[in-house]
């Protein structure tokens, strides 16, 4: 994906296609507009670096060689709230952040509680933690957000839709970081400032 984002490709899904695949497949879909030649460059950078990884790991990892969290978690909660600037919810020393969204369907306002939101949870140690979450993202947004999470070592699990019919349209991705509980916190900030950047655009 990051190759695909530095090569002025947009990223436009990623999701599976198959139940019980072995090894487990997923499925990137991108697009672009440009000249012939440098989209093609692009798609060829990311053939390039699809057998990089496979001639490196001739079988499929199964993680990404992080090792376990601990068993019990200790996140910083304030800390956490600082760099989002609001109030999280802490369970069992593991910290969430919310942040609503809200679009019509149906002649009604649909928000935070019927799940239009983009969330972080944080689970282990400060030193080695662990942040999965979704991004609820307008269209124009979706491209800077991965761009800027994949900056930060956050890797993107999925980008589907969740709803249909909603006015404005809204994508949604999931993610997954594995490092300091701050600089997790920071990296998944830094993508949501670039929302408020798109919506001032």
């Amino acid at each position: 994906m990051s190759v695909a984002l530095d090569n002025g490709l947009e990223v436009t899904a990623l999701h599976n296609h198959f139940f019980f695949d072995e090894p487990k497949v997923y499925f990137m879909h991108i697009g672009g507009e440009g000249p012939v030649d440098k989209l093609a460059e692009g798609v060829r950078a990311i053939f390039d670096k699809v057998k990089e990884i496979r001639t490196a790991n001739t079988q499929p990892t199964k993680s990404f060689g992080s090792g376990q969290l601990p068993e019990k978690s200790s996140i910083d909660g304030e800390a956490i709230s600082q760099v989002f600037g609001q109030k999280g919810d802490a369970n069992n020393g593991m910290y969430k952040v919310t942040i609503g969204r809200e679009v019509e369907m149906d002649g009604h306002k649909v928000g935070n509680t019927m799940g239009v939101n983009t969330w972080a949870a944080f689970a282990g140690t400060p030193d080695d933690a662990l942040v999965v979450g979704d991004f609820a993202v307008l269209e124009s947004e979706l491209q800077t957000v991965l761009k800027t999470l994949r900056g930060a070592n956050i890797n993107i699990v999925a980008i589907h839709q969740h709803m249909i019919g909603e006015n404005p349209r809204m994508i949604f991705l999931h993610y997954y970081g594995r490092g300091k509980a701050l600089a997790l916190a920071q990296g998944v900030k830094a993508a949501i400032n670039t929302q408020a950047l798109a919506a001032n655009n």
